[in-house]
């Protein structure tokens, strides 16, 4: 899955669905799931090794134990970074669909739209186009500070060396 760039597979399985705000919402959250999978993997790698998880293992714990009670809760915060960060990617592939003229049709507001109308009358009345490329901006770049911040509220090891 990882091959095939996201937002063509996206575009080839629009074609043959209808181009509903559902199917849009149902395809875009189908083709983002690889990144966040390996994500979760190499958290999990990594864990695995460390000295926490062999003195649990020299204690006895059970397998399903230590994946649940102490690699998942350590393992976590990046997978909740990383999906926020997809929500920023989402509302842009919405849009550029939408913009293409196959993601949200017309009676249902949306930014693409909204932006591919305004791209006739750019000359004449720029704002038109100019707003809601800003509230795609401003959206995209709150859902990427609110993932900075998070990782940065979420990760421990940030703050390894600083108590010195």
């Amino acid at each position: 899955m990882l091959s095939i760039p996201t937002f063509f597979l996206i575009l080839a399985v629009i074609t043959f669905l209808e181009p509903g705000i559902y199917n849009i919402m149902i395809v875009i959250g189908l083709t983002s799931w690889m990144g966040v999978a390996r994500l979760v993997r190499a958290e999990f790698l990594s864990c695995r090794d460390r000295e926490y998880i062999l003195a649990v293992r020299a204690i006895g714990a059970s397998g399903f134990r230590i994946m649940f009670r102490h690699m998942l809760p350590n393992s976590l915060s990046p997978v909740i970074v990383s999906a926020v960060l997809g929500v920023a990617s989402a509302v842009l592939v919405e849009s550029a669909l939408s913009f293409l003229g196959i993601g949200v049709q017309s009676p249902t507001p949306s930014w693409g739209n909204i932006l591919s109308t305004g791209k006739d009358n750019i000359e004449i009345a720029w704002w038109l186009s100019f707003f809601p490329g800003t509230a795609i901006l401003i959206t995209v770049l709150g859902y990427n500070l609110l993932g900075e911040g998070l990782r940065d509220a979420l990760d421990p090891r940030i703050y390894e060396g600083s108590n010195k």
